[in-house]
């Protein structure tokens, strides 16, 4: 049984890892933030969200193709703000922040939005967003 120090210092990693993640997201380093996923990471995307039809997806190529190159083509720009990292027990980091976006309709938005993140080993292997899926309806439709 870990001690509490141990699940502290645990938990400490796994919000380093998922800050790390966010940097790299922000920098365009997509690479990266597919080599920071398990090979088998599952990923679901807010039930609402346009991007949920092909929940879930499975494996880094899955969530690239599916998630990240769609985004990246229907957006003129896409940002993630405010990010707050919050530790939790048994390998989950929360994250609260903001969807920043606008839409190639002309459509921009301004989305709160968590993530919930699994991991083990230093890899991340389950995604859950939840996100204000009416704001994106809105903005997603012409």
């Amino acid at each position: 049984m870990k001690t509490l120090e141990e699940k502290l210092k645990r938990a400490s990693e796994n919000r380093a890892i998922i800050d790390g993640l966010y940097k790299a997201f922000a920098e365009g380093d997509i690479p990266t933030v597919l080599g920071m996923m398990d090979s088998t990471i599952v990923w679901n995307e807010a039930e609402g969200n346009p991007y949920a039809d092909g929940n879930p997806y499975i494996g880094p190529d899955a969530v690239l193709n599916g998630v990240f190159g769609r985004i990246g083509a229907e957006h003129a720009y896409f940002n993630l703000k405010d990010i707050v990292l919050h530790e939790m027990f048994n390998d989950k980091v929360l994250a609260t922040l903001r969807y920043d976006g606008k839409h190639n309709n002309g459509n921009s938005y301004d989305a709160q939005v968590a993530h919930f993140w699994t991991l083990k080993d230093g890899k991340v292997i389950a995604f859950q967003q939840y996100v204000d899926t009416k704001k994106l309806h809105d903005a997603f439709s012409k």
